[in-house]
């Protein structure tokens, strides 16, 4: 495999779809900011949100390269993770130390292009990126709180990035539902893992399978509990509460997830579930198609 081949396998482009939470504030401006037979509204604002997008995919990577190089000598033990081009020896360490300042560079010339606002949302990912790779991952709990704000930050940075103002709600539920993941990925780990679990993610020695379920169980409740609560009370949405409609479309993709952790043994990978999952990826595409299209009708 030639050298920019290995740098990108090392950059996780796999995990770049976490990035699409910056194009949330767009879905949910949609009959406010803009109208889809107004180009002259949402090819500027997509244009926007698409740089957003880019410089996070760029700064991400950055910190991916940051934590596979702090954790290489472990990693080598892992069944999955020595694959990697970093752990496997196929990949340089000299090479990916020196690509972290380029994709650090490179993602604050994008957020130059969209605001300066965009740009210390985007510093303030990115210091929180690197603050995990070197405390807070070892911190229990906090490791969970830590991953789940960077999901936040991504959909601060896409309203700020095209200028809409997103209710606090639509906040708390990606953190709610970010924490969801964060779990059952560490849930994931100390089932695939059994007893050597803590040889590789040192962390996980603080956590318990019964724990983490229990965790599982008040998250999964109080997501759905204020995602519910924001389709009937957020200001920018319909009073009429027809967004209530989308529940049951979260409701189906949270169960469909726990089905894969549970029964399937998915999860270590939330990106992968999504991307390998039909019916996840039509939950997903239901949602989205039935919040746009109660947003156009009640705000015509």
């Amino acid at each position: 495999m030639d050298l920019p081949r290995l740098l990108l396998t090392a950059m996780r482009p796999r995990q770049w779809l976490k990035n699409g939470l910056v194009f949330l504030p767009l879905i949910f401006s949609v009959g406010e900011a803009w109208r889809p037979t107004d180009p002259g509204l949402w090819l500027p604002l997509a244009a926007e949100a698409m740089l957003a997008a880019l410089a996070f995919c760029l700064v991400s990577s950055a910190g991916y390269l940051v934590n596979d190089l702090r954790d290489v000598e472990r990693d080598r033990h892992h069944p999955r993770k020595r694959l990697r081009p970093l752990a496997s020896g196929a990949l340089d360490t000299g090479v990916a130390t020196a690509a972290v300042p380029v994709l650090l560079l490179g993602g604050g010339a994008l957020a130059s292009l969209v605001g300066w606002r965009f740009g210390a949302v985007l510093a303030a990912y990115a210091l929180l990126t690197f603050l995990y790779s070197s405390v807070l991952k070892h911190v229990p709990t906090v490791d969970l709180f830590a991953l789940a704000l960077g999901f936040v930050l991504r959909a601060v940075a896409g309203g700020v990035a095209i200028d809409v103002r997103i209710s606090p709600w639509l906040y708390l539920c990606t953190l709610l539902g970010a924490l969801f993941i964060a779990i059952t990925k560490r849930r994931h780990e100390l089932a695939s893992l059994g007893e050597g679990a803590a040889a590789h993610r040192p962390i996980l020695a603080h956590y318990s399978v019964p724990l983490l379920d229990q965790m599982t169980s008040v998250v999964t409740a109080s997501t759905v509990m204020a995602y519910a609560l924001y389709t009937v009370t957020a200001p920018n949405l319909p009073s009429s509460g027809a967004m209530v409609a989308t529940v049951p479309f979260v409701l189906y993709g949270i169960f469909r997830y726990m089905y894969l952790v549970h029964q399937r043994d998915a999860g270590g990978s939330p990106e992968e579930v999504l991307l390998q999952d039909r019916s996840l990826q039509v939950s997903v595409l239901l949602w989205g198609a039935t919040a746009v299209t109660i947003l156009l009708l009640a705000r015509a």
